[in-house]
């Protein structure tokens, strides 16, 4: 990043969240994926942390179970579209989607879905799934859409480095299109599956001050370490899908299909326009 660009950056006070630059929507549109420094504004965060551990307790690990019963994380529905400051925060990302999305058509951006996603540690016996390491894998084929351009607002709730699981990106694997659901390599590697992926290169392991989080594109191949910590680590998550993407009729993982008819619009009452 130019260092013009971090200075714009260490100067932000916009609340609940900055503007991207120029700058960073090129690389998001490189590379699959980018880091936006100091994008949230820790008092934002502070009220998404609040609201996290209220739901979950504070071992991020006290709640009822989802549905999702993966090692990745425990995810629980956040509903943060009904909490005024959260809401806020979501249209502001709504905002920087459609810059990042970079449609021609100037097309808008909905709200897919937002949840709590605690890494819980390894070394503890945990309720609910999720202290696990993450696999490499795409986002876009559990969502059921018929198109690319959906991307996934990934948010620490505090700072966070390697050891807590965080998140690494294969660059440019967004090019490759459809790798096929992660439940379909028979406990293979999706590098294995796919050996093009080992000529990319591989970003580091983020490292997050409060504030800062990454964007990554549905298409983009990206995993993460385990947690060898023994507190959660929390992040809040936020998907945003491009307002003309539809249901393409295929058993969704990420909604509940009732009362939607495939190749439609996707209900506005239930997946708003947020940007």
């Amino acid at each position: 990043m130019q260092q013009s660009v971090l200075k714009e950056v260490a100067g932000s006070t916009d609340y609940p969240c900055r503007t991207v630059t120029p700058d960073e929507v090129a690389h998001y549109q490189e590379f699959g994926w980018v880091k936006l420094r100091r994008f949230i504004h820790p008092d934002a965060i502070k009220v998404v942390l609040e609201t996290a551990i209220e739901q979950m307790g504070e071992d991020g690990d006290s709640n009822p179970p989802y549905g999702i019963d993966q090692p990745y994380f425990n995810a629980y529905a956040a509903g943060g579209l009904g909490i005024p400051p959260i809401r806020e925060m979501i249209e502001g990302i709504g905002r920087n989607a459609k810059l990042l999305m970079n449609r021609k058509a100037d097309t808008a951006v909905r709200y897919f879905q937002d949840f709590f996603a605690p890494k819980l540690p390894s070394a503890k016996k945990t309720r609910n799934a999720g202290n696990g390491p993450t696999s490499f894998h795409q986002d876009f084929i559990t969502f059921a859409v018929d198109r690319s351009g959906g991307m996934t607002f990934w948010i620490p709730l505090e700072a966070y480095g390697p050891d807590w699981g965080t998140m690494s990106f294969i660059n440019k694997s967004h090019r490759m299109g459809v790798l096929g659901n992660y439940t379909s390599y028979g406990g293979k590697d999706i590098r294995d599956v796919f050996p093009e992926l080992n000529d990319l290169e591989m970003s580091e392991s983020m490292d997050y001050e409060l504030g800062d989080i990454t964007v990554h594109g549905h298409m983009t191949v990206h995993g993460a370490g385990m947690n060898l910590h023994d507190k959660p680590r929390w992040t809040y998550i936020v998907l945003a899908q491009p307002a003309d993407a539809v249901w393409d009729g295929a058993p969704p993982e990420a909604f509940d299909p009732m009362d939607m008819k495939a190749y439609q619009a996707l209900p506005d009452n239930r997946f708003r326009i947020i940007g």
